[in-house]
């Protein structure tokens, strides 16, 4: 197994840019291969995920969270700088595949080394006394695959409930108080401090059973030209991170001093495909107009806030502000 270093890239963008690109180049029938990257904050949505309902977006907007899909399947993560993933790519020998044990059990071993007793719970966390240490997930293509990985080692985990919008049948069940009690940092379990930095270092080391045992996997001035060429055009793209959601329906409405107001939109494609505004208002001119302006228009908050930016909304509208009905439509 060879180590490649990401040279301390943290921008989600280029790091999994960096995974799939040795996904899809590197000689795995001969070779494994392992990627370790931190990222600065953000919201990592899974493969088949819709982007709007997963992330609270006026959290993320606010604090300049980045949002990027991965290859993967599974839920959306939030990475920050106190987070480490880590990824095994390898060949998919059929036996590999949805085998999460195999990948996670040498990161086990190697949180134990530290003193941190981890497990593998369910399908793919690794838990600490019941808590939350680490998610993982897979994809598979050619014969190819890659297994990765969360540890949350000293992550913001007020950041996390923030950033991610909890399912209504989560905060109903379980409450936000004990979803924040599920998850823990490993920091927490150590005997004595460390960075992550010391903290990369030690699992690695672990990985390849000695410091002296790592063999590293040198990127040309080519690769690097290769991976942000696929940043940019993936990872960096609106429409793989956001507009390869699924099809979906809004449906918001608030009563406010001067009316009700009920919107209702068809989002496809990251695009919105139809729009009606109901209420009781007393507006002075035609929904439709303000209707018609948003048909067509990305489902993104500084799209939706230029459509409807010629409007006098309040006049329109019975009274609400631009920025109530923004955030009544996203």
């Amino acid at each position: 197994m060879y180590f490649v270093d990401n040279k301390g890239i943290t921008d989600p963008r280029i790091n999994l840019a960096i995974e799939e690109y040795l996904l899809n180049t590197m000689d795995v029938e001969k070779d494994s291969f392992l990627l370790f990257y931190i990222n600065e904050p953000s919201i990592i949505i899974g493969k088949n995920q819709n982007t709007a309902e997963e992330i609270n977006t006026d959290y993320v907007d606010f604090n300049g969270i980045h949002v990027v899909r991965r290859l993967s399947g599974g839920g959306a993560v939030y990475h920050d700088l106190g987070n480490l993933n880590y990824s095994f790519i390898t060949t998919d020998d059929g036996n590999s595949f949805r085998n999460f044990r195999k990948f996670t059990e040498p990161v086990v071993k190697a949180l134990q080394n530290l003193g941190v007793n981890a497990e593998l719970s369910g399908r793919n966390d690794l838990l600490v006394e019941g808590r939350k240490i680490s998610g993982n997930a897979q994809f598979s293509t050619r014969g190819r695959m890659f297994s990765h990985g969360t540890l949350m080692f000293d992550t913001e985990v007020e950041a996390v409930v923030s950033a991610l919008n909890v399912s209504k049948e989560k905060i109903e069940s379980k409450g936000i108080k004990s979803i924040r009690s599920r998850v823990a940092n490993i920091s927490e379990f150590l005997k004595e401090p460390m960075t992550v930095t010391e903290f990369r270092s030690a699992i690695l080391h672990s990985l390849f059973e000695g410091e002296e045992n790592v063999k590293y996997w040198e990127l040309t001035e080519k690769d690097w030209e290769n991976i942000r060429e696929l940043s940019k055009q993936r990872y960096g793209n609106w429409d793989w991170n956001y507009g390869k959601s699924p099809k979906f329906n809004v449906k918001h409405s608030h009563r406010f001093p001067v009316g009700g107001i009920d919107v209702r939109l068809q989002v496809e494609g990251g695009l919105v495909k139809e729009v009606n505004i109901y209420g009781d208002f007393f507006g002075v001119g035609d929904v439709a107009e303000i209707e018609n302006a948003i048909t067509g228009v990305k489902y993104e908050r500084a799209s939706l806030d230029e459509a409807i930016s010629g409007f006098d909304i309040p006049t329109y509208l019975g009274g609400i502000t631009k920025e109530e009905f923004l955030k009544l439509i996203y």
